[in-house]
């Protein structure tokens, strides 16, 4: 049921996500700066408020009041984009729906691991993050059915993502039982300690330094649908970069999360960082739409082989009683290079244009790849 929540969710979100680059710049006046900012800011807000929400599940043993609240206040923002005048109040409408998301994200995905016997964790993520994906993109081809069913007026389809979330937070309220709580019935001693961080243990902290570079090279997708319009997609259809990039993260998370459960984590890992480098120098050098969907469909491919897996190796080098403190304090220090990469990803694309940006995304990404083999080599077993 945690899936279909998700998955209602996400339409929700998508729908609006897949246009709002576009909205910005071609309806509000954005640059592509104002944009990098906004969803630096929006997303990172949401990685880092989800310390405080895994640390909290942690300590009270309740995951389903917290998801209840994120999701609820993710509903609550989406009439706000169909009523934004400005840039400002696209930016509080993101950071109120990002809010949302980020006191959700952790206890669901502590959740997840406490459900989970450890010999199929992987399979559970890669199944959650295919259920979720399949909302990334239905949210996506409804905008552009929206779109042309009402001629590009972009508020009028906004006010139609209010009715997934609606039954998103109705399926969360009615359909989801809390469970147990046997796996994880030891508290910590306060919120937060410097003791509750040292008892992570190293392989934790190095999953966290890992996921932190490899975010700087992983900035928001709003740079994939801005790439696609500079290369002449028209605005109804710039949704259709989200359905491309979402239909392959879809269909690789499942089956790479299985696969994560039988080999390296660090080779698979190394393997998705390949893939984004080869995304971005395609993104970099496209010249049409048709280069730029190949880009797209490598960012999904590295997605499904990469972000089911990071959860993966979060629960398995987290003590079973900090798993939500484990995915908060991973999300913050992935918040805060979300926003520093989206920032800079905004700068570099109106200073020296967009190829520079996604050069950059593969500089990182291969700084992130070599940190990778470094470890492997002091851990061949990793």
């Amino acid at each position: 049921m945690l899936g279909f929540v998700s998955l209602f969710m996400d339409v929700s979100s998508e729908l609006i996500h897949g246009l709002l680059p576009v909205f910005m710049v071609s309806s509000l006046g954005a640059s592509a700066f104002a944009v990098g900012v906004v969803e630096g800011v929006a997303e990172s807000t949401a990685l880092i408020v989800k310390v405080f929400s895994g640390v909290l599940s942690d300590y009270f043993g309740k995951r389903k009041f917290l998801a209840v609240m994120g999701y609820g206040l993710g509903a609550l923002s989406k009439p706000l984009f169909a009523l934004a005048l400005t840039v400002d109040w696209v930016f509080a409408a993101r950071f109120m729906d990002r809010i949302g998301k980020g006191i959700r994200g952790a206890p669901r995905d502590a959740l997840v691991a406490d459900l989970a016997p450890p010999e199929v964790r992987g399979a559970a993520y890669g199944l959650r993050q295919s259920l979720d994906t399949v909302g990334a993109f239905l949210g996506p081809l409804l905008g552009v059915a929206l779109m042309l069913y009402w001629a590009g007026n972009f508020r009028t389809v906004f006010w139609y993502a209010v009715i997934p979330a609606l039954i998103a937070v109705g399926l969360l309220i009615f359909g989801v039982k809390e469970p147990g709580t046997d796996g994880a019935t030891r508290k910590p001693a306060a919120a937060i300690q410097w003791q509750t961080l040292a008892e992570m243990g190293g392989a934790y902290w190095f999953v966290v330094a890992a996921g932190s570079v490899f975010t700087l090279a992983r900035f928001s997708e709003a740079f994939l649908i801005l790439r696609a319009q500079q290369q002449g997609l028209p605005n109804s259809y710039a949704p259709l970069v989200l359905v491309v990039m979402n239909v392959v993260y879809a269909l690789s998370a499942y089956p790479l999360g299985k696969l994560a459960d039988r080999m390296s984590h660090l080779a698979l890992l190394s393997a998705g960082l390949a893939v984004l480098i080869i995304a971005d120098l395609v993104l970099a050098e496209a010249q049409g739409l048709l280069a730029v969907s190949l880009g797209v469909a490598l960012w999904g491919l590295h997605l499904g082989m990469t972000q089911g897996l990071l959860a993966t190796m979060v629960a398995d080098t987290a003590p079973a009683h900090l798993r939500g403190t484990a995915f908060g304090f991973f999300n913050l220090a992935s918040g805060l290079t979300m926003l520093v990469a989206s920032v800079l990803a905004g700068l570099l694309w109106v200073r020296l244009g967009p190829d520079v940006t996604f050069y950059a995304g593969a500089i990182f990404a291969l700084a992130a790849l070599l940190m990778l083999a470094l470890r492997s080599r002091r851990s061949p077993a990793a």
